[in-house]
């Protein structure tokens, strides 16, 4: 207890005092056992701690195992990740391929990556859209960018993300009327080369740390949200922005066609020429001119009791 932060030992002395049973990691099963009715669901959220010895620790108390799987990124882009994710996913995916009674994804498209990748059957998994969070909009920071045309980017700085494209396409905006892109995430893994173009790029800013309400308030008032990500299995950032009916450029994955349909411009990745293009029209626009060109294709974001409604019946 002693090293443990304040905040999660004050959380995890007060679950001790209301926890029905706590066991060793050998006693799992057991503990299962004496409390838990058999068919219980044993749901796997976070694709963590999903190990042999709870999946056995479960199997042995005759729960069912449900998995829900938010990607195959780490097959589809192995390049983009290192070789202990890679490995670490490999062994999930392994496990819910033998052990699963039932796998949900949060996308058609991830499910499709899923039928690509194992064994499993079509029956065996079911698409359960995960909803959009109450958006409370705080006070957007200031900065270079106040009263200058500004564009957002949202997510940890790794290959996949693709930050090193926007970089190039912000070499060709110089000057004091060029409009700033803003990188709201934290540096990640295997970008080295990224990272020092950021140290020295010319008017763009890295925000690595805003709280949701700041970051929904810098969304909200942007030009528009660059989301050149390689692949996603649902893209979360993409859906908040259509959601707040600001525009959005991305590239034309299977999951943004399947959730967002025509809301966003679709560029590909391989045609800078476009990206620039659309960033100029949506640059030179006055903020909230945009939104309202958008009102013809409103989004209508996935909420959270559809869900949990859909989940409740799977189960």
């Amino acid at each position: 207890m002693r090293r443990t932060n304040p905040g999660r030992g004050a959380t995890e002395a007060g679950l001790r005092r209301i926890a029905v049973d706590r066991a060793t990691p050998p006693g799992l099963g057991g503990m299962l056992r004496r409390h838990l009715p058999e068919g219980t669901v044993y749901f796997n959220i976070g694709q963590t701690n999903f190990t042999d010895r709870v999946i056995g620790a479960a199997q042995s108390a005759r729960l069912r195992i449900v998995p829900y799987l938010h990607d195959t990124i780490p097959l589809d882009l192995p390049e983009t990740q290192t070789p202990k994710s890679r490995r670490k996913f490999e062994n999930l995916l392994d496990r819910a391929d033998k052990n699963a009674d039932l796998v949900l994804c949060n996308s058609q498209a991830t499910k499709r990556s899923l039928l690509r990748h194992t064994g499993l059957a079509p029956s065996r998994i079911e698409v359960l859209l995960p909803g959009l969070p109450d958006m409370t909009i705080g006070t957007a920071p200031g900065g270079p960018w106040s009263d200058r045309p500004y564009f957002v980017t949202i997510g940890t700085i790794e290959p996949r993300k693709n930050i090193g494209f926007l970089l190039d396409l912000w070499r060709d905006f110089d000057g004091t009327d060029a409009p700033q892109l803003l990188i709201c995430g934290k540096r990640g893994w295997l970008s080295e080369e990224v990272f020092a173009r950021l140290d020295s790029a010319a008017n763009v800013h890295e925000l690595p740390s805003l709280p949701d309400p700041q970051l929904w308030a810098l969304l909200e008032q942007a030009n528009g949200l660059l989301f050149p990500s390689r692949a996603e299995g649902f893209g979360y950032p993409a859906i908040e922005a259509a959601h707040l009916n600001v525009p959005l450029i991305c590239n034309p994955l299977p999951a943004f066609e399947e959730v967002l349909g025509q809301y966003p411009i679709y560029a590909a990745e391989s045609d800078s020429y476009a990206w620039r293009n659309k960033i100029e029209q949506l640059a030179q626009a006055r903020r909230g001119q945009s939104g309202e060109q958008n009102e013809k294709r409103r989004f209508r974001a996935p909420e959270w009791q559809a869900h949990f409604n859909r989940l409740f019946t799977l189960l």
